[in-house]
């Protein structure tokens, strides 16, 4: 019975010499020539991915140098109530905290201020959190706020469409030459959001909203 299980056994190993007439060497080769391939050709997703990205910081760039921005920020910091009651909000100034809030790294708060801005009907900050999603890997809710940038669902004459429009030009020319049309946030504006994010209360991670003194330091920014 033993001798048997041995010859089971002994014909059931798999050999280790090397086939005849095949080239390790050769193998080897294509192995790192597919693996190298692979690299050289990031899948369309990431791809779409890190250009959403980039196309956001664009964005955001531009508008926090424009000439109001400072004023929006301003009263936004000046008005007594939440930030959750849209009938005492300065949506302009939701959306430029916002793009601040992302250049300075605070992407879940910056997400909450673009979406109090989406939620009051403002077109641009629904564009903002599409390539948000998007950078993200979030289709899902990609679709969901370009659909709100794309169709009238509350009933206005869209605005915000020239906006849209000069976006998307802005992002296109910084794209295809390298070169961006605004200047990133200084290190005194990362400096005052910074402040408000460790002043943060009960818990919450999100930076809430600003203050007399960052809006004094946008204006100094918008300025130069």
């Amino acid at each position: 019975m033993t001798t048997a299980i041995d010859e089971v056994l002994a014909d059931a190993r798999i050999p280790t010499s090397p086939c005849d007439g095949f080239d390790v060497g050769a193998a080897l080769r294509r192995l790192a020539a597919d693996a190298a391939a692979a690299t050289a050709r990031p899948h369309p997703d990431t791809v779409r991915a890190a250009q959403a990205g980039e196309r956001l910081s664009v964005v955001c760039r531009w508008i926090l140098n424009k000439p109001d921005a400072a004023d929006h920020v301003d009263r936004l910091a000046q008005e007594p109530k939440t930030p959750s009651d849209d009938g005492h909000l300065d949506v302009d100034g939701a959306l430029v905290f916002a793009c601040l809030l992302h250049l300075t790294d605070h992407p879940e708060s910056a997400q909450f201020w673009w979406q109090l801005a989406a939620g009051a009907g403002h077109r641009a900050a629904a564009y903002c959190l599409h390539l948000h999603h998007l950078a993200l890997g979030e289709t899902r809710e990609a679709r969901h706020w370009l659909h709100e940038v794309t169709d009238d669902v509350l009933d206005s004459e869209a605005p915000d469409s020239a906006f849209l429009a000069t976006l998307e030009a802005v992002a296109t020319y910084v794209r295809r030459t390298g070169t961006s049309l605004a200047g990133a946030p200084t290190g005194g504006l990362e400096m005052e959001i910074d402040r408000l994010a460790t002043a943060k209360t009960d818990s919450c991670i999100i930076v809430q909203r600003p203050d007399q003194r960052l809006a004094d330091r946008l204006h100094d920014f918008t300025r130069r």
